[in-house]
This record gives C-alpha cells, sequence and structure tokens, in this order.
C-alpha cells in the first residue's frame, strides 16, 4: 500500500511541502488549528506569496490527492509519515527559540498515534530538541515504541521554495533505526538521485543552525568590509568581486548591503548562541552576536546615509521607499531591515511612502503610521530622498530619468548596491550606496 503523508503545520513550510509531495504523486493530508486557515487552503486560496506554489497546490486539490483538516484524530488515522512544519519563533525578551508549537502539536497528535508510524520533525529547532519530543511521543502514543521520530531539517529560501523542495542539494535525516531510514528513502525515491546525509538526532538539528550561522557570517562578513571600505574610501562591490575569484571564497552571498532579515536568519543565531550557552559551549559561538550586530548597523547607516542627503534632518522631507519584503520574490516582512528603516525614518520625521510589488498588505498591518503607494513613480513623487530597500527587479530596471521627473530633488540611496552607479549619476542623481564611494 502506498505510504501516505500529513503536514501538521500550514505556514511556509508546511503548504510547499504538502504541495509538493501531492505533486509527486503522494495523497497528502495537512492539517492546522486555524480553520480560516484551512477553509482557505481547501478552496486553493494561499495566504503567502511563493513563486510557483499555487498551481501546485490547486493541482493536488483538483487531483484529490491534497486535503486538509483540522483534525488530528483524522490526521493519526489517515498517515504513515507525519511531518512536522510548524514555527520556532524567538521567545519574547529572550534569545532562545520557542518550541511551543512542537509540543503542543505532538501532545495533541501522539495520544491518536495506534498503530506503527513515523513522525519527522522539519522545523529549525535547538539542538536536543528532538530527543525529547521522542520520549514525550513514546510516552504518549498508544503504539508506544511503533510511534517513532525522525528528524530531517528543511533549507528553503524564500522566492525559491518550490524548486528547493522538488530539486534539493541534499536530503538530511536523523534517525535512530534502519527502519525509518527506509521509510525516509521511499518518501524522498521520487526525487531521483540526492544526496542524503544519514546521521543522529543531534546532527540532523545541527546542520540547519550551522548552515544559517555560516551564511549569516558570510553576509556580515562583507558588510564588515563595507564599514572599512567607507571609513577608508574604497568600492567594496569591487572588493567582493575580487574576493569572489577565490574558489575559497566564491561570490555567494557576498553582496554588501542593508543586511539580512526575515523569520530565519536573524531568530536561528539568536537561538544557537542561546543553545550553546546553556550546552555550555557560549564561547564557540560568541562571534555571532558580532554577525548579529554588524548587521543590525547597516539599518542604521542606510537611516544616516538618508537623513545625509536630507540635509540633516527628516523634518519636512519626504522620502519615497522603494521596498518592504525582506528580500525580493517573497510578501514576508518579518524582521524587514527595509521596513525597520521606513518605520525608523518616519518615528524621525520623515513623510515616508512605500511601495513593495507583493508585500504591501503585510506592510499596511505591521506599520499603519507609514502611507503606501501603488507604483515606485507614486512612492518616489515629490520625494526629496528615494531610498531603494528591497532589490526587486522591477526596481532594478527602473528608468532614472522617468524617475527623476517626479521626484523634488534627484538623491537615491541604493540599500542592495542592485543599481548601475554610472547610470544614475549621468542621469543628474546624486546616488550613495553602503560601502561605496
Amino acid at each position: 500500500m502506498p505510504i501516505r503523508l500529513t503536514v501538521i503545520g500550514t505556514g511556509y513550510l508546511g503548504i510547499t511541502h504538502a504541495a509538493c509531495m501531492a505533486d509527486l504523486g503522494f495523497e497528502v493530508l495537512g492539517l492546522d488549528i486555524d480553520a480560516d486557515k484551512i477553509r482557505r487552503l481547501q478552496n486553493g486560496e494561499l495566504p503567502i506569496h511563493e513563486e510557483g506554489l499555487e498551481p501546485l497546490l490547486r493541482r493536488g486539490l483538483e487531483s484529490g490527492r491534497l486535503r486538509f483538516t483540522t483534525s488530528y484524530e483524522e490526521v493519526a488515522a489517515f498517515g504513515d509519515v507525519h511531518f512536522m512544519c510548524l514555527g520556532t519563533p524567538q521567545k519574547k525578551g529572550e534569545y532562545a527559540a520557542d518550541v511551543s508549537q512542537l509540543d503542543d502539536a505532538v501532545e495533541a497528535l501522539a495520544p491518536h498515534l495506534g498503530r506503527e508510524c513515523l513522525v519527522v520533525g522539519k522545523s529549525t529547532v535547538p539542538v536536543g530538541t528532538a530527543e525529547r519530543l521522542a520520549a514525550k511521543i513514546q510516552r504518549l502514543a498508544p503504539a508506544g515504541a511503533g510511534a517513532e521520530l525522525a528528524w530531517n531539517p528543511e533549507f528553503l529560501r524564500e522566492g525559491f521554495a518550490v524548486q528547493d523542495t522538488l530539486e534539493p542539494d541534499r536530503i538530511v535525516i536523523g534517525v535512530r533505526s534502519q527502519k525509518a531510514e527506509q521509510t525516509l528513502r521511499e518518501v524522498y525515491r521520487p526525487l531521483g538521485e540526492v544526496p542524503m546525509v544519514v546521521t543522529d538526532f543531534a546532527t540532523a538539528e545541527l546542520v540547519k543552525s550551522a548552515a544559517n550561522a555560516f551564511l549569516a557570517t558570510k553576509i556580515s562578513f562583507i558588510n564588515a568590509m563595507a564599514e572599512v571600505c567607507e571609513a577608508a574610501h574604497a568600492d567594496v562591490q569591487q572588493l567582493a568581486t575580487a574576493l569572489s575569484y577565490d574558489d575559497r571564497i566564491g561570490g555567494r552571498f557576498l553582496n554588501a548591503g542593508l543586511g539580512f532579515g526575515g523569520g530565519c536568519l536573524p531568530k536561528d543565531i539568536r537561538a544557537f548562541m542561546a543553545r550553546a550557552g546553556e550546552l555550555g559551549a557560549d564561547q564557540a559561538l560568541t562571534f555571532l552576536r558580532e554577525v548579529d550586530a554588524i548587521n543590525m548597523r547597516r539599518r542604521a547607516r542606510m537611516v544616516d546615509l538618508a537623513r545625509e542627503l536630507a540635509g540633516g534632518s527628516f523634518h519636512g522631507c519626504t522620502v519615497g521607499v522603494l521596498g518592504a519584503a525582506f528580500k525580493p520574490n517573497s510578501d514576508d516582512i518579518r524582521d524587514s531591515p527595509a521596513l525597520d528603516v521606513a518605520a525608523t525614518i518616519g518615528q524621525q520625521g520623515g513623510l515616508v511612502s512605500v511601495y513593495d510589488p507583493i508585500a504591501l498588505d503585510n506592510a499596511r498591518k505591521a506599520h499603519p503610521e507609514l502611507s503606501y503607494a501603488t507604483s515606485a513613480a507614486e512612492a518616489a513623487r515629490g520625494a526629496n530622498v528615494v531610498l531603494l530597500l528591497t532589490e526587486w527587479n522591477e526596481f532594478v530596471q527602473l528608468d532614472p530619468e522617468e524617475l527623476g521627473a517626479v521626484v523634488a530633488t534627484r538623491k537615491i540611496v541604493d540599500g542592495r548596491n542592485a543599481l548601475d552607479p554610472a547610470r544614475w549619476r549621468a542621469a543628474g542623481w546624486h546616488y550613495r550606496a553602503l560601502g561605496r564611494p
């Protein structure tokens, strides 16, 4: 009998995983405790923006291979493999991760697990979480040891999540039995020849934390070099290009700018530091504090540059902001550097008008005090300073002459080093960017 899958949690990760697994031919049942979200998903409505996901969702629903429910009892009866795709946000007032959603899901699911099954964690968690949850499942499940746990961290990039699910560069599984390994090999067999790293729980949990810490470090390294370049009147873009030719370094994630945000990197490196401290290994990760500090300083430096171009004060100054999402091709505004900068300028007296191709609704809910526009030109109309804060392709391709026709003064700060300085300066713009002369 074919393996039947369930996905617990229909956030960004869960919806993507459920739709992709259904598209691979599995019967999939998604669960969430939010009844309104389940209703919308069952009607083919996505609560998030992700390239290529909506057609997969609709195809799964139309084929009958994908359904959604709010019932843990139904999920337990249906599934052979239960994927837990729940959020682990940063605890308020702390660096540590809040894993209560995972605990709540295990406590709701396990009492209904009366037959052999595999529960698979995909969330990013502090090392040691899987060990604890495995014991809880065996204690609460009528099937006892027959209800086994595995850990299978996700490595999705927002904007490329469907591609990363269906064409992963590696699959990591932390398992305790050959049976659990074989089950997951069978689940992922339709993906073809993908490198699979089979390990213990702790290593599987650490892989995701370590990967995010490395990426954050690389981004903050080049932003630290941007600080030095500004002090030395050097060009960080040329510096990064020269470094990228070194195979040991490479050019990916070596683009200086406003820094990282979103729902993963910032909170995950903080949770990693917190967990290392609990384990008595806090000195090993003290460098991540500086990584975090460098990242946050980029936002302050962006505000400073904008204020310089505004003549030393934002009072009475109109500021056009291009971008609200934390990255292009996403509507995610969690810990968005772009919105943080826009809100800070607004608090300092600036008249801020924000435009983003996708994330405006989310931005309005988070910052109703700001003004919002329906196009880049509208956001820039009458502006004394324009800020490019999210590198949407729409903004990269803007015509400096056309935009110049609607602003009050041709002054722009490129927060992502995404524009061609020579082209904008030739059109009469005072062009500034982070880490460049």
